[in-house]
């Protein structure tokens, strides 16, 4: 598991005004929630931050923001980072959220599944399709896996991998459905036979769409101080 040392500013105010400032000044606002303190409002530099995302693009890394206030060191965090929201044009990074953690105290965490291997399937003329992509698992911080491994090579053809029979690491538990399946064998796929010449073929058969149920959603509860500044 990557640990990254991050330093991070407390930031004085928010608002939609302050943060649209702060972006123009290449920072990114973001927040720190969860454990027993309160939320706390911050800033981050935008290009060390995408650096290290760049680094480390879909993997889970646990930051220690060092929370500095007028250039002298306020506290300092084990955090995720749980969310960041980009920008919906220009895909710059425009919020982030980190969820603070306790080092001794299991986290629930995502982790990217990959096959390994040449199923004997594959080689008989199938596919090999991938179903679960990740896994939902609760582990120590320090134990959270960048990926999780599958050996797919024994599959044949019509056979598959559920998640009870993924070989996990020590120490890590699986939130997901055991009888899912995370990987099958499916067999090639049989070509449409063309109609006989002077035969028919089979109409088509329309369905009648259904009307659609009147109404809308019903209007979300107004965000906090978070949800003002990711507008």
């Amino acid at each position: 598991m990557e640990e990254i040392k991050f330093d991070v500013e407390v930031r004085k105010s928010t608002g939609k005004q302050t943060v649209k400032a702060l972006r123009r000044q290449n920072m990114i606002p973001g927040i720190v929630y969860g454990g027993k303190s309160g939320p706390t409002v911050i800033q981050l530099d935008r290009k060390k931050f995408e650096g290290v995302m760049r680094l480390h693009r879909g993997q889970n890394v646990i930051f220690h923001l060092n929370v500095l206030e007028n250039g002298q060191k306020l506290r300092d965090y084990a955090a995720l980072l749980k969310e960041e929201q980009n920008h919906p044009v220009l895909d710059n990074v425009v919020h982030v959220d980190f969820q603070r953690i306790d080092l001794k105290k299991e986290v629930t965490v995502k982790v990217a599944l990959e096959a390994k291997g040449d199923p004997a399937g594959v080689k008989q003329g199938g596919t090999l399709e991938h179903i679960l992509w990740e896994l939902e698992i609760v582990c120590l911080p320090t134990n959270i896996p960048q990926k999780i491994d599958v050996d797919v090579s024994a599959l044949n053809m019509n056979q598959s991998i559920h998640v009870k029979e993924i070989v996990l690491p020590a120490g890590i538990k699986v939130k997901n459905d055991p009888e899912s399946i995370a990987f099958t064998v499916a067999p090639p796929r049989k070509e449409e036979e063309a109609p006989v010449e002077g035969q028919p073929a089979e109409p088509e058969v329309t369905k009648e769409k259904k009307p659609k149920a009147e109404g809308g959603e019903a209007g979300k509860e107004a965000g906090k101080e978070a949800g003002k500044d990711k507008k």
